[in-house]
C-alpha cells in the first residue's frame, strides 16, 4: 500500500491541491499560537515544575481517553483518575501506562489518537508505533524526555511557539498563580498567560454547593451577596480583579442557549427563591438565561468578550460523577437552540460594536441553519470553533463548508484548543491548521479564490483573528 508522507497529514488527496494546501499550511504553520479558550491549570506554568510520570501527564487527565476505556469496560480509576467516593484507584504510572497501551486499538480512526501520536512524534520526537510490546520502551523514552530541562513547562511553551495562552478560572479563585506569573513578567494585561472570568459555579443554581459558593462571593469580593444588588456587585468587583489579571473574556458552560431579559425585581426574585433553597429547575434556567443578559452589559462597561458554551448535559454518567466528580468524561450534547435563544440578548446589544460574543455549539445541525446565518447579520456576534465532540479533522471540516457560504471566515474567531492537555496544544492547532489549508487549496482548485487572497485568509484564520477577536495584544 503506498504511504503518504507525514507532511502532507490531512490534506487534500487530490495532487494539485494537495500542492495548493502545502504553501497555504506552509504559510500557517509559522504563525505563533494564540490559544484563546482553554483549561491548563496555570500553576503548570506558574511554578514550572517538571511535569510528572508519562502517564499521569499525558492519560490520567485526559477524558477523552478515559472515556473510551469506560465504554470497553475499564474503569477509570485502574487508569489512575483520582475519586472522591474513598475508594482505591492505581497509583503506578507504568501500569496505568501499559493498561491504556493493552486498548490502543479502541482509538483507531478517532482524532484521541491522531493527538497522541503526533504528540508522540513532534513533542517528544518518539516515533515507535504504540503496541502492548512497545509500552514499556515508549514509557522509558517519554520519563527521560521528561527528566531534561528543555521538556520543563515554560520551555515547552516556548518551543511550541504559544504567543498568548488563556486559561479558565472561577471567580472564587484567588488568581494567586496568575499573580505569580505576572511577578516573573509570563502574566498580567498583555502577558503571555492570562486567565478567562468562568462564573457559572456562583450563576447556575443547579451546581453543586450554589448558594455556598454565592456566600465564598461574598468573602472574596468583600460585597454583600445577601440581595441581587449586592450579588451584582460581587461579580462586577470579580470581573475587574480577573481584567487586572490580565483576562480578556468571561467563559459561560450553560446548559442551553437560552438568554431571558428580566426586571431588577423579577431576577431578585428568583435570586431570594435560590438563596433560600426554594427554587426549582425552571428557575435555575430563567435565572442562568437573565444573567446572560447582565454579563453582557457588564462587559460593555468592561469589555470583556463573551464565550458562550451551551449544549452540553454535564454529568450525565451519574455513576462516573459519584465515584469521580465533575469532568472526567461523564458529560454528553444534546440538541441546542440558537435563534429564539438568543433573541432576547442580540435584541438588546446585537447590533452594538461595543459587545463581542463567542458563539460555539456541540449541535453540528446548527451550523447552516442558525449559527452561520446569526454571526452573518449581527455585529456583536463570532462563531467559535468547533468544540469538544466537534474538534475533530471531519468537523473542522465540515463547519468551514456549511458557514463560509453564509458568515464568510472574518465572522469565526479562529481555532481554540479547549484543553487541560498541555502538550497537545500544538497539535490541536496544527490539525485546524491543515484542515483550513485543504478547504482554501479547494477554493483556489475551483477559481472561487485567488491565491494570494488564500495565502492572506489562512494567516487571518491561524493569527489574526483570533488575536483581534479576543482582544490580545491592543484592547481593540
Amino acid at each position: 500500500m503506498p504511504t503518504v508522507s507525514r507532511r502532507d497529514l490531512l490534506l487534500p488527496a487530490e495532487p494539485g491541491q494537495r500542492a495548493l494546501a502545502r504553501e497555504l499550511y506552509a504559510l500557517a504553520a509559522e504563525q505563533p499560537i494564540i490559544s484563546p479558550h482553554g483549561h491548563v491549570d496555570p500553576a503548570l506554568l506558574a511554578e514550572d515544575r517538571p511535569f510528572p510520570d508519562p502517564a499521569r501527564l499525558l492519560i490520567v487527565p485526559d477524558h477523552y481517553l478515559t472515556r473510551m476505556l469506560l465504554s470497553q469496560g475499564v474503569p477509570p480509576a485502574d487508569l489512575g483518575v483520582p475519586t472522591i467516593d474513598g475508594s482505591p484507584a492505581e497509583t503506578d504510572g507504568r501500569i496505568i501506562w501499559r493498561r491504556f497501551a493493552a486498548h490502543w486499538h479502541l482509538f483507531r480512526g478517532t482524532p484521541s489518537r491522531l493527538w497522541l501520536e503526533q504528540t508522540f512524534r513532534t513533542v517528544f520526537g518518539v516515533d515507535t508505533a504504540l503496541s502492548p510490546a512497545t509500552a514499556d520502551a515508549i514509557y522509558d523514552e517519554l520519563a527521560a524526555r521528561l527528566a531534561e530541562p528543555e521538556f520543563r513547562p515554560r520551555a515547552l511553551f516556548e518551543r511550541f511557539g504559544i504567543e498568548v495562552l488563556a486559561t479558565t478560572e472561577s471567580p472564587l479563585d484567588d488568581l494567586a498563580q496568575h499573580a505569580k506569573l505576572a511577578a516573573d513578567g509570563w502574566g498580567g494585561p498583555g502577558g503571555r498567560v492570562v486567565t478567562t472570568f468562568r462564573p457559572d459555579d456562583v450563576v447556575d443554581m443547579e451546581f453543586d454547593d450554589w448558594s455556598a459558593n454565592v456566600d465564598r462571593l461574598a468573602e472574596v469580593s468583600g460585597e454583600d451577596t445577601g440581595t441581587y444588588a449586592g450579588y451584582l456587585a460581587a461579580l462586577r468587583q470579580r470581573r475587574a480583579a480577573f481584567v487586572a489579571a490580565g483576562a480578556t473574556s468571561s467563559d459561560h458552560g450553560h446548559p442551553t442557549a437560552r438568554t431571558l431579559a428580566l426586571s431588577h425585581a423579577e431576577a431578585a426574585a428568583l435570586y431570594d427563591r435560590g438563596r433560600r433553597g426554594l427554587a426549582d429547575g425552571a428557575d435555575a434556567e430563567a435565572f442562568r438565561a437573565h444573567m446572560l443578559l447582565e454579563f453582557a452589559r457588564m462587559s460593555l462597561d468592561d469589555g470583556l468578550v463573551m464565550q458562550l458554551h451551551p449544549g452540553a448535559v454535564r454529568n450525565h454518567n451519574r455513576g462516573l460523577y459519584a465515584r469521580h466528580g465533575r469532568d472526567v468524561g461523564g458529560d454528553v450534547p444534546q440538541a441546542t437552540e440558537y435563534v429564539h435563544g438568543l433573541a432576547p440578548l442580540l435584541d438588546a446589544y446585537g447590533n452594538d460594536p461595543r459587545l463581542r460574543v463567542v458563539l460555539y455549539t456541540l449541535d453540528e445541525d446548527t451550523f447552516t441553519r442558525e449559527l452561520a446565518p446569526l454571526a452573518g447579520g449581527y455585529a456583536a456576534l463570532y462563531l467559535g470553533a468547533p468544540w469538544w465532540f466537534l474538534d475533530s479533522p471531519e468537523s473542522l471540516r465540515r463547519f468551514r463548508e456549511t458557514v463560509t457560504e453564509t458568515a464568510g471566515f472574518y465572522n469565526t474567531a479562529g481555532f481554540v484548543d479547549d484543553t487541560r492537555a498541555f502538550c497537545s496544544i500544538p497539535v490541536r492547532h496544527d490539525v485546524a491548521r491543515r484542515i483550513d489549508a485543504g478547504f482554501l487549496a479547494r477554493l483556489v482548485a475551483e477559481h472561487r479564490l485567488p491565491a494570494d487572497e488564500a495565502a492572506e485568509t489562512i494567516v487571518d484564520l491561524a493569527y489574526r483573528l483570533p488575536k483581534r477577536v479576543f482582544k490580545f495584544g491592543a484592547r481593540a
